[in-house]
């Protein structure tokens, strides 16, 4: 399993071999955010733009965006 960072966040990185997609969950919050791409180069602005939502999502309704202990 891979990790990459991005704006104080890490996020865990899988692969899933039968759908022939890549696959990665921000790591240490429980608000389920995920992103997926089809080839590898693009899963790391797929990270970058769940990040980019869930902050502007929360900003939105007026709560504090989760962030690992």
């Amino acid at each position: 399993m891979n990790i990459i960072s991005y704006n104080g966040y890490a996020a865990r990185l899988d692969n899933d071999a039968e759908d022939e997609i890549f696959f990665g969950r921000i790591a240490g919050i429980t608000d389920g955010v995920g992103f997926h791409a089809d080839m590898v180069a693009d899963l790391k602005a797929a990270f970058h733009e769940a990040l980019d939502d869930y902050i502007e999502a929360c900003a939105r309704i007026g709560v504090n965006p989760q962030k690992a202990a």
